[in-house]
């Protein structure tokens, strides 16, 4: 029960943290399953190089470029 909790909460403040409106309402209404398959499952394939780690994204749907925008706000409220 505590790990469906934690895993609701992380859908609801990933929502919080999108800055288009029309696109946070609708990860607020979604369902975990649909939340899940659509942003948490994206297939990358992770390529080690040297002394960098690099993610390259093998699929793509309507989330994906939303979901790379917002880790972009998280990144940069991590280094603030």
């Amino acid at each position: 029960m505590v790990m469906a909790g934690l895993a609701w909460t992380l859908k609801a403040w990933f929502a919080l943290l999108v800055r288009k409106r029309e696109q946070r309402d609708e990860l607020l209404h979604m369902e975990f399953r649909r939340f899940l398959n659509g942003l948490i499952k994206i297939p990358v394939q992770i390529i080690t190089t040297g002394r960098h780690i690099v993610y390259r994204i093998l699929g793509y749907n309507q989330w994906t470029a939303q979901f790379l925008s917002t880790f972009g706000t998280i990144r940069q409220l991590r280094l603030a």
